[in-house]
Parts: C-alpha cells; sequence; structure tokens
C-alpha cells in the first residue's frame, strides 16, 4: 500500500470532532483529542509523522489588563511565529510526504514556540485530512439541548456604550482580547462604528 492509501484510509477513519475545550472566548477541539483518534490509525498501518522548526520570529507584546479597574496592571507576552515542516513517513517502505505550515502563539516568555508547535500540530492533522469541527458535526455524541437552568446560568446582557465599546476596543492588547470584547457586547454589533473600530484594530494587531 503506497503513503498516500495509507493517508487516505486515515482520513476516511475520522468523520470530524466535536470541540471538547473552551479558552479566549473560543470553542475549539484539543490536540489531545485529534491525536489520541488519530495516532490509533497511524500506529495501525505503520505512518509516523516528523514536525520540524524551519524559523521562528519573536516579538514582544506589550498590553495592559483590567482597564479601567483597580485591577489594571501592564503585562508583556512574546509572540512566537513558527514556520514548521511536517513529514508523513510510510515506515514500510520510507516513502515521505512533506507539507510546510506555519502558526502563531501568544503566552509567557518561554512559552510561545510551544504554543505555536501545539497549535500548529493539531490544526495540520485537521487540515490535511479535511476534519470538520463544527458544533453540530454528526459525530459529536456530546450536543445537547440547552435547558431553562442553562439559560438563568447565562451572563446578564451588556449595557456598554458605543463610547465605552470603542474605548475598549482601542485598548486590546491582543486579537484574544478584541475577540472578547466582541463576544461581550453582541448589541452593539448592529452599529456600523464599533464594528468598523473593531475591524480596524485587528489590522493593526495583525501589522496589516
Amino acid at each position: 500500500m503506497s503513503i498516500y492509501k495509507k493517508l487516505h484510509e486515515i482520513q476516511k477513519s475520522v468523520r470530524g470532532f466535536a470541540k471538547d475545550k473552551k479558552g479566549h472566548g473560543y470553542d475549539y477541539v484539543s490536540g489531545e483529542k485529534v491525536l489520541s483518534t488519530v495516532r490509533s490509525k497511524m500506529d495501525e498501518l505503520g505512518v509516523i509523522l516528523k514536525q520540524e522548526i524551519i524559523s521562528i520570529d519573536n516579538e514582544r507584546i506589550d498590553y495592559r489588563t483590567g482597564i479601567g479597574t483597580t485591577y489594571e496592571k501592564p503585562k508583556s507576552e512574546i509572540l512566537s511565529k513558527v514556520m514548521m515542516k511536517f513529514t508523513w513517513v510510510d515506515i514500510d517502505t520510507g516513502d515521505k510526504d512533506e507539507n510546510s505550515f506555519g502558526a502563531n502563539g501568544q503566552n509567557d516568555w518561554d512559552k510561545g514556540v510551544g504554543s505555536a508547535m501545539t497549535y500548529g500540530e493539531r490544526y495540520f492533522i485537521l487540515k490535511y485530512f479535511h476534519i470538520p469541527t463544527d458544533q453540530d458535526d454528526i459525530d459529536n455524541l456530546d450536543r445537547s439541548t440547552p435547558t431553562d437552568q442553562d439559560d438563568k446560568a447565562k451572563k446578564p446582557k451588556s449595557t456598554t456604550t458605543l463610547e465605552e465599546g470603542k474605548k475598549l476596543i482601542e485598548s486590546a492588547g491582543t486579537v484574544a482580547a478584541l475577540t472578547e470584547i466582541y463576544n461581550e457586547n453582541q448589541h452593539l454589533h448592529v452599529n456600523k462604528e464599533f464594528t468598523e473600530a473593531l475591524t480596524s484594530k485587528k489590522k493593526k494587531l495583525n501589522g496589516k
């Protein structure tokens, strides 16, 4: 069996994943869930995945947390932009399939590269095998219908004004912080000034 037939067998064995983790306002599929599912088929077929770092670009990011509160303080993190090469190797024949992939990771001083590598590995596998991760995946056995109790546990609606929202956007130091502002102020989504301010700030944070 050729390496591509083996990779196709791996792809056929995975229908989709339910998102099982939360962080920075996002639901996502954990690396543990991805690897534990794909790894068993890799072992069965005799395929390994080699991860190599091609380049690392580190940038210091300074921002403030708790803006406008008694907990306001400066914070610094490292944004690591990592280019990697992922190589599928057939242990029976030595055949290889090489792929370039990039990922960013922002974390404390010594964790940015690790975050980028973990993120890169997880999403390389998901994208290579075209694995869906929608909340309503047909294979998501943990799907549930919201109950009255769930509704009661929801946070109260935000009463942030447009001007307050724009100030929050301007003070955001990361895309994750910007996303949190967006998610917590849904009542402002229909306001053009608010959405334009979000878009402009996001471009600045992404260096565009």
